[in-house]
């Protein structure tokens, strides 16, 4: 049911991680002071829906995580809409409409935009990539002969040719393509797609699966080359406009958006916003949110999550019946052994009378869950630290959250999204 289980972590251990060895440094940022942390909740629920109160407390005080959101649809209403606040902080109170990066959960956003292009007749999702952006390599260097084997679905489906287990994630590889290209940081996703252009593919595209944040950095590009519009113009108009949404924002390494909750880690390291060096906590400059647009800078609250996921459940006003058909498409190889597999910006399982499809998200600093079960459950988990001294797991969310459903006895009949679109 969406669930993390060990046969899936060969895929890249944890899908959403997108940023797993950004970090360096050991020094615990945003630690507890000497008054206990209070709880706090705020939102709309039901006495019927304690199992999920409950589970998000419980999770939340064992790692000592300050700022959390569950938003749960059921049969397409949304029924519980929470946030969660375990601080010493009287200044922080996290709110169901609060914001917080949601890091590769955006992958749904860009798929669904190339889905959407293809579906309006802008271009086929069989293309090359090459026939669509201008790949230029770094002087002295060539394009992969195979890169014109590198379509549209390839690139989503994460086919490409890009192994990061490999040769690296580019996402993060700031300093080195600083380096070789003799631009200073911070970078441009531009700078990242020139520096790889140089590249050799890992492998030959559609021969296996390898997860790849920079195959989604690369469709961005699409995106905006076919569309005329910025990535974030397109999606915002395209995608989100129709279905209400509005505080789904582009984030920042830095500067806050409006609501947005502040982001704890464990770690500290080296700026990749500039040229100084100076050591930053990990959340805020050890990566480059501008470069991750495409496969990772979206911020939404869970609310929001719930109501992108909810276009995804039948055909209307952002997806028709063929679109929807093409992003849980089975992939012409990597259906996992336990019948799972990676569609357009989803892990998808086929179960007795449908499919659970889910995307989890993880940088430094947060952590971000999405599921959308067959049986008329959808969730989404939010919180704003991946990382406890305890080595205590986060992707137990998944399993506990369908525990919590699980005891729900009977679900309540309101409505709670016109409170929030």
């Amino acid at each position: 049911m969406g669930r993390v289980e060990v046969s899936r972590r060969t895929f890249g251990k944890l899908v959403g991680a997108t940023g797993a060895g950004a970090l360096t440094g050991g020094i615990l940022i945003g630690s507890p002071g000497l008054a206990a942390p209070t709880w706090r909740v705020t939102g709309t629920t039901a006495a019927s829906l304690q199992p999920f109160d409950d589970t998000m407390r419980s999770f939340m005080q064992a790692r000592n995580i300050s700022a959390g959101q569950l938003a749960v649809t059921y049969q397409g209403r949304l029924v519980l809409a929470r946030a969660y606040t375990y601080s010493d902080d009287p200044g922080l109170t996290v709110q169901p409409t609060s914001l917080f990066r949601v890091a590769s959960i955006s992958k749904s956003v860009t798929a669904a935009a190339l889905a959407t292009l293809a579906q309006d007749g802008k271009l086929s999702l069989g293309t090359p990539v090459t026939s669509l952006v201008n790949l230029v390599p770094p002087q002295g260097q060539q394009l992969d002969p195979r890169m014109p084997q590198v379509t549209l679905w390839r690139l989503l489906q994460h086919t490409g040719g890009w192994d990061r287990t490999l040769s690296g994630d580019p996402m993060f590889m700031d300093r080195t393509i600083s380096r070789a290209l003799g631009v200073p940081m911070e970078l441009h996703l531009a700078d990242v797609v020139r520096y790889m252009s140089g590249r050799p593919l890992d492998f030959a595209p559609g021969t296996r699966v390898a997860y790849s944040n920079y195959g989604y950095g690369l469709a961005r590009q699409v995106i905006e080359k076919v569309s005329g519009l910025s990535y974030a113009s397109y999606v915002q108009q395209r995608l989100l406009a129709p279905l209400g949404i509005t505080r789904m924002k582009l984030a920042w390494s830095i500067a806050p958006l409006s609501g947005e909750v502040p982001y704890r880690s464990r770690y500290t390291g080296p700026t990749v916003l500039n040229e100084t060096g100076s050591t930053v906590p990990a959340p805020y400059g050890t990566f480059s949110m501008r470069v991750q647009e495409g496969n990772g800078r979206w911020a939404a609250s869970a609310v929001d999550l719930v109501r992108w996921a909810s276009a995804f459940d039948a055909a209307g006003a952002v997806f028709n019946s063929t679109s929807l058909s093409r992003i849980f498409a089975v992939p012409e190889t990597g259906v996992n052994p336990n019948g799972w597999y990676y569609g357009l910006g989803w892990q998808v399982r086929p179960v007795s009378g449908g499919r659970n499809t889910w995307h989890t998200g993880s940088l430094p600093g947060n952590y971000s869950l999405l599921v959308r079960g067959s049986n008329g459950l959808s969730f989404a988990a939010l919180f704003n630290q991946r990382d406890d001294p305890s080595g205590l797991s986060y992707s137990t969310i998944d399993p506990e959250l369908w525990s919590a459903a699980g005891r729900v006895t009977s679900w309540p009949g309101h409505n709670l999204f016109p409170n929030y679109f």
